[in-house]
């Protein structure tokens, strides 16, 4: 199928060379065509240009006229627990009676609810669930994302939810990367042992999940009251056994020396990074570990939010993502996200939207296909609303500007 999109207000993210990430003061370079067209061929981006030189269209080809429009690619949302078996709204009034995020865990509430949760509930309910908030996210204009287990903790647990993020990748034509968390937290039945759990995750659950295949990285919460550096490091080294790269939820709360460590194990990417020190800074220079904010989170429970001023001053990348989960990001909006760094991490809308496009690729390991407008590359883009220009897409942080959401070449949304 071919489609020709004409008379584009702006075309943005244009790249006519591939770029992997952009970095430090690239990432306030954001380029567009004025007055353009794109042309979509299958599941491919074939050409774009200015409207003076646009390709007149056959009898087969569907023109769409997006005449005081923005185009761009999708969102590549690099971080979410989307498969889940439960909202948790009452430690969302927990918190606003101020109740902080350990003591809600302390009395049952946090990872460990969810835990009880999605154990209970039947797979097949899961996977109904999971697909409602899918489906969401990519109307939103969501054309990649990252889904990790997390709230099982026991093999079968784990396995389950894997089996649901394998599900919905064979089911939607979004790009979908799926990570294995088992170390979220401790059980309860481990609190005292942690050895036991981590050869539960080494020995018992890593096998199977590679047996079947079901993802594509490693992760772990590693922090203050989870899992250590040394914790950390052992299983890393374990998924890398099976080729698990890793992915590490990293310095939320506190700075443990996990984002060295990180680096040094090839981590693809850094998630969390509200609290950054300077040795945090000089350890992800000239290295390949992306970092990721998920600002959304702080917005949420009101914690610090990723200092991006220092991170891009260094000469760093930086991504974005949602976080999506019940717990402390129950949103799968990107574009939120981009506002949200934009208000509260004082990114420019040029850096907001390369750290939601191109770096968001890099860090899900898919940008030589998604991420920017570029020949060769997936044919995953989204059409605005009539709007003055792109700065209105965190500016009206509260519209759905998102018109039309094209995935592989077909219109989704």
């Amino acid at each position: 199928m071919t489609i020709l999109i004409k008379n584009i207000k702006q075309l943005v993210q244009v790249r006519d060379t591939s770029v992997a990430k952009v970095s430090g003061e690239e990432m306030g370079v954001l380029p567009i065509l004025e007055n353009a067209y794109l042309l979509l061929e299958n599941d491919k981006i074939i050409d774009y240009g200015l409207m003076a030189v646009c390709p007149e269209a056959t009898t087969e080809t569907q023109v769409i006229d997006a005449t005081g429009k923005c185009v761009l690619p999708t969102w590549c949302d690099s971080h979410t627990h989307l498969v889940y078996a439960a909202n948790r709204e009452q430690e969302f009034v927990d918190r606003i009676n101020g109740l902080s995020y350990e003591e809600i865990a302390n009395k049952g509430g946090g990872i460990l609810n969810s835990v009880k949760k999605l154990n209970e509930i039947p797979e097949d309910v899961l996977y109904l669930e999971s697909k409602k908030r899918l489906e969401n996210s990519i109307k939103l204009g969501t054309g990649a994302i990252e889904i990790k287990s997390g709230y099982g903790l026991t093999t079968e647990g784990e396995l389950k939810m894997l089996r649901v993020i394998k599900k919905l990748a064979e089911n939607f034509p979004i790009k979908i990367k799926s990570t294995f968390l088992a170390a979220h937290a401790f059980p309860l039945e481990y609190k005292e042992n942690h050895k036991g759990y981590i050869d539960l995750i080494i020995e018992e659950m890593l096998p199977k999940v590679a047996q079947d295949n079901l993802a594509d990285f490693i992760d772990v919460f590693c922090e203050t009251g989870y899992f250590s550096v040394e914790e950390t490091k052992t299983i890393m080294n374990a998924g890398a056994k099976y080729g698990l790269i890793p992915k590490i939820h990293v310095n939320q709360f506190t700075a443990i020396g996990g984002i060295k460590a990180c680096v040094e194990h090839q981590a693809l990417s850094v998630d969390h990074l509200e609290i950054v020190t300077d040795e945090d800074i000089e350890a992800l220079k000239n290295s390949s570990t992306m970092p990721v904010a998920l600002p959304t989170c702080s917005f949420f429970i009101q914690i610090p939010y990723t200092p991006a001023r220092e991170i891009i001053k260094a000469g760093l990348p930086l991504a974005i993502a949602t976080d999506y989960n019940p717990g402390t990001t129950p949103s799968g909006n990107m574009n939120f996200v981009v506002a949200t760094a934009c208000i509260q991490m004082k990114m420019t809308p040029e850096e907001a939207i390369n750290a939601a496009t191109i770096n968001g690729a890099y860090a899900m390991g898919i940008s030589d296909e998604y991420g920017s407008i570029t020949r060769g590359k997936k044919a995953n883009i989204m059409i605005t609303k009539p709007i003055n220009s792109y700065y209105e897409l965190p500016y009206s942080f509260g519209d759905n500007l998102i018109e039309l959401v094209i995935l592989n070449g077909t219109i989704i949304a």
